[in-house]
């Protein structure tokens, strides 16, 4: 039976634990962290809790002294072992503003651990390669709250639903410029020749944990001039590869959208030198 963390204590994943007044629930009023466990390790630990921290201030969460890294980080790995999951798992920690209606007194946050074991699909490159598409119905703000990874999540839920009716792998969501911003769960990358670009996070895209990994690897490497700014339909159409970063999967290659094929040999490149590392079981 597995088993989850709230606010520390571990108890049974099959039975309720959130009231009906839970401000994540019927508001989105929370934040989460998905969160790879390879080998016992937390991968890109300190990215994921910069990520959490600086939206939990930028969102004016009471009580973030409360949480501690240290303790978080422990609890990840003792809810991962009871799970069994420590050898490959995924992990959400989502935190959330306690309970209460929008005109009653805001309580100091809460939190809640999941754990569930992965399969090895998320640490092998993918073959097959995507086929991804343009999701029509929703534009993402480019506004103070855009790049945070929270509760409020319906625009990539109704991607992702779209994508999955129309036999695609993934859907892009595009900003109210009609720019691109990133993918229903991940951030979107183009390569031409030695040029690499991504949405810049004015653009609106979620601030991606694998995404500013990638960034800061590439920059360091010197190999690829990085471009962040805008990311348009038709350089979709122009760009030779195409590729989607989260941190459970790390690179996913895209191999066509709409009637292009693209390549992938630089993208299996970086897949090799920062992503592989990682996988080693």
């Amino acid at each position: 039976m597995n088993r989850i963390c709230l606010n520390g204590k571990i108890l049974r994943a099959d039975r309720p634990v959130l009231l009906p007044t839970n401000r994540g629930f019927l508001y989105g009023d929370a934040l989460f962290e998905t969160i790879k466990v390879i080998n016992g390790k937390i991968l890109l630990v300190s990215l994921h809790f910069d990520r959490l921290f600086s939206g939990l201030r930028i969102l004016r969460f009471k009580g973030i002294t409360t949480l501690h890294k240290r303790r978080l980080s422990a609890s990840i790995l003792e809810l991962c072992t009871i799970n069994r999951c420590s050898e490959l798992g995924r992990v959400r920690l989502t935190v959330f503003r306690g309970d209460g209606r929008l005109n009653e007194k805001e309580e100091n946050l809460q939190y809640l651990i999941e754990a569930i074991p992965l399969t090895d699909s998320v640490i092998t490159w993918n073959e097959k390669g995507f086929h991804i598409g343009i999701f029509p119905d929703a534009q993402k703000s480019c506004d103070t709250f855009s790049n945070l990874k929270s509760a409020n999540y319906l625009p990539y839920v109704m991607a992702k639903n779209f994508a999955m009716a129309n036999k695609q792998s993934d859907c892009l969501v595009c900003n109210v410029n009609g720019r691109i911003a990133d993918a229903s769960t991940a951030n979107v990358f183009l390569i031409k020749e030695k040029t690499i670009i991504t949405p810049a996070l004015t653009e609106g895209c979620v601030n991606g944990v694998m995404r500013r990994f990638l960034l800061e690897g590439m920059q360091s490497s010197g190999e690829f001039d990085i471009r962040e700014g805008f990311v348009t339909i038709n350089d979709l159409k122009d760009f030779d590869e195409v590729f989607l970063t989260n941190a459970i999967f790390g690179i996913r290659w895209v191999r066509q959208f709409e009637n292009k094929i693209y390549q992938n040999t630089q993208t299996e490149k970086i897949y090799e030198q920062f992503v592989r590392p990682f996988h080693s079981k």
